[in-house]
């Protein structure tokens, strides 16, 4: 065995001390070519190119360059035979694999370059080969720790085409398993890859994959007696197909064989050589990174240690950034928020204290009363607008869906604006196209949205403008129902740049809170949430001066409507049960016992929840009907005063009604009420027209 890079160096010195004893003329010198007549005239009638297959992968001696040419040192030889021949060649690339002698006949061919010289199977593979007009040493190529012998029993990867090599390693070295692979790429990667032991190959071609550095593990070990002899072979019909004669192959074989011993050794040592020089490997891209893989490494950890530490630093800076951001906004919210509560609270203490300086003045009273319930119901929009804020970006907001009829949210909405809007003088409008008026939703959250949208358009809007709302309904490919609502005022306007986040939590336009447009800027990132939570969404378009239109859309499931015909509603309006209150705030307490003997109704008030429970007890069955029972309650809270009241032994403990009546409106709260034993669920500060509606029904 010899080292793989004093084979590269001895490589062509080998070339020029061989000697072509295989041409049966000596090769020192191009005497005058002379044809015989049969020869001569073959070569003027063959006007049109010889049709020549040529294999594709045998680089530097027989390949497809990069513009789809035959390339190597067959293709400067086949050039010189042309010159000195006459005849003309068109070269067609053969596939890969074993070449048939149907196929060859089929296609057309009329002669093969770069075949394995072998006289004694032509006939057998359908062919007539001409004298070797190359001559090199055949080697093994194996890795570098392989123990080679001849008579070892090891497996060698043959490249499908090669058969003379496979005649001969089948008849002198038996113990040798041949394992055929499509190409001698396939080859090379088979032996180092370990899935053969070896290979033999041609040296000129095992030399220009050892440029490869992914084979640098492979070693040369040159074999005594296996010459690599390349012959052109002649395809002609021995079937009677109609294809070449035998007659006119043996001439073209002829021909070509007067042209090979007419070339000098010179002559086809400058062909090998040029062949060699100007179809050396050229290394990819990804040949330099196996080349350089350990520096490759070792430079991909560093960057990736840099870029680790590079990320921890961003984030402790994002979180730096984060926790001042969080510190600035909560103290900007806090900062909104005490100037929105103080200003209502103000006018409140204020209202209170000229009422309690003109309380003979009734008409005055009544105009204090109507500003003070104004503040009161703005502070309440307030904390709702917080509350649902806080859900929203904790995602603990649910929807309550039931069936809901549109036109009813239509109407219930343009009687709660109506008043504002003509005071205005703005004409709003409403219109509607609904082929499924009754729908499963949230109504509440529904009529919130419209309502704060034309709130928005009536502040916005100058007096003698209009505002339009219409709806319109499509079905969907998953049979809902796609709900589209559009606001549009004459209003004027907003910017390009506030469009972009007037949907983000505190967003206000500077220009409109200086004319006195005030609000929490919480509105619009509710309602655009809310759409988000009801399978829709809410978009704006607007221009300065021209107005805004509002698109919201939700998706909802078709229903049937629900609702009591109206002898029920009647029937229930005259309905005053006996309603026991557990409340142990006493203003609140008086207030709703106030309340409810105004309407009608026969209430008793229990001051905690023990209280409650000894009063239920004590009563007759069926005295009361229904318990209005606050949650958070000292000595006994509303959720165990609940349980005990349902665990009683009378008749009446498993059908009275039990609403919850309290500040604590989040989703778990409503859940654990329920859970309890509870039936429903009233939220403080109690709506006085929903509560006694929900009291008769």
């Amino acid at each position: 065995m010899i080292n793989r890079n004093f084979y590269r160096i001895s490589a062509l010195i080998i070339i020029f001390t061989m000697v072509f004893t295989l041409c049966p003329c000596a090769r020192t010198k191009n005497d005058a070519l002379s044809f015989s007549p049969e020869e001569q005239s073959y070569i003027a009638s063959h006007k049109e190119p010889i049709k020549v297959g040529y294999v594709q992968d045998r680089v530097p001696v027989s390949f497809k360059n990069d513009k789809g040419e035959f390339a190597g040192i067959s293709r400067y030889i086949f050039d010189h035979l042309s010159k000195t021949t006459g005849l003309k060649f068109d070269y067609v690339p053969l596939p890969a694999g074993e070449v048939t002698y149907d196929y060859l006949l089929g296609e057309g061919f009329d002669l093969v370059t770069s075949v394995e010289y072998n006289k004694e199977n032509q006939n057998a593979r359908g062919i007539l080969i001409s004298d070797p007009y190359l001559s090199s040493r055949n080697v093994v190529v194996a890795k570098n720790n392989i123990d080679f012998r001849y008579d070892a029993a090891l497996s060698v990867a043959i490249s499908t085409g090669s058969q003379t090599i496979r005649k001969v390693l089948g008849a002198s070295y038996p113990n040798f398993e041949l394992i055929d692979y499509d190409s001698i790429a396939d080859c090379f990667d088979a032996v180092n890859m370990g899935k053969a032991d070896l290979m033999i190959q041609n040296q000129y071609v095992a030399e220009y994959w050892f440029s490869k550095p992914k084979y640098e593990k492979l070693q040369v070990i040159p074999v005594l007696g296996l010459d690599d002899q390349l012959c052109f072979s002649a395809v002609v019909d021995f079937k009677g197909m109609n294809g070449p004669s035998q007659e006119d192959g043996r001439t073209l074989i002829d021909i070509l064989n007067k042209a090979i011993a007419n070339m000098t050794e010179d002559e086809v040592g400058t062909y090998t050589i040029q062949g060699i020089m100007e179809n050396q490997y050229k290394l990819t891209i990804s040949d330099f990174f196996y080349r350089y893989r350990y520096v490759a490494i070792a430079l991909s950890v560093a960057l990736i240690i840099i870029l680790v530490l590079a990320a921890l630093l961003l984030r402790q800076r994002i979180r730096y950034a984060e926790s001042k951001a969080d510190a600035k906004a909560k103290g900007e919210f806090l900062s909104t928020m005490s100037h929105e509560i103080r200003t209502p609270l103000n006018g409140l203490i204020g209202l209170n204290y000229l009422m309690s300086q003109r309380l003979d003045d009734k008409e005055q009273l009544a105009k204090y009363l109507q500003q003070s319930t104004t503040a009161a119901n703005y502070l309440l929009s307030l904390v709702n607008d917080i509350l649902d804020t806080s859900k929203l970006q904790a995602e603990k907001l649910e929807l309550i869906l039931r069936p809901t009829e549109l036109d009813h949210v239509l109407d219930t909405v343009s009687s709660l604006v109506g008043n504002a809007m003509a005071e205005k003088n703005i004409s709003f409008n409403i219109s509607s196209e609904l082929t499924y008026p009754c729908v499963m939703a949230d109504e509440t959250r529904i009529q919130q949205v419209l309502l704060n949208l034309l709130d928005n358009g009536r502040k916005f809007t100058p007096e003698g403008g209009s505002i339009d709302l219409a709806i319109r309904q499509e079905l969907t490919e998953d049979n809902n129902v796609l709900n589209t609502v559009t606001v549009s005022d004459t209003g004027r306007g907003m910017s390009e740049e506030f469009q972009k986040h007037i949907f983000d939590v505190f967003s206000q336009e500077l220009d409109t809170v200086s004319k006195g447009n005030q609000g929490t800027g919480l509105g619009l990132f509710i309602c655009r949430s809310l759409a988000l939570l009801m399978g829709g969404d809410l978009t704006v378009s607007s221009l300065k001066n021209k107005g805004s239109k509002f698109t919201f859309t939700f998706k909802a499931a078709a229903a049937e409507p629900t609702s009591d015909t109206e002898e029920e509603q009647t029937a229930a309006a005259k309905n005053h049960p006996n309603i026991l209150v557990a409340e142990d705030n006493e203003l609140n307490g008086e207030i709703l016992m106030e309340l409810l003997h105004d309407e009608g109704f026969d209430a008793s008030l229990a001051e905690n929840g023990k209280k409650a429970v000894e009063i239920f007890a004590s009563s007759k069955p069926y005295t009361y009907e229904i318990i209005l029972m606050d949650l958070l309650m000292p000595e006994m809270d509303g959720f165990e005063a609940t349980k005990a009241i349902r665990a009683m032994d009378r008749p009446d403990a498993r059908t009275v009604r039990i609403f919850a009546c309290t500040a604590n409106s989040f989703s778990e709260d409503r859940d654990k009420a329920l859970e309890s034993g509870m039936n429903d669920f009233i939220s403080k500060p109690v709506n006085i027209t929903d509560l006694i509606d929900k009291l008769s029904k």
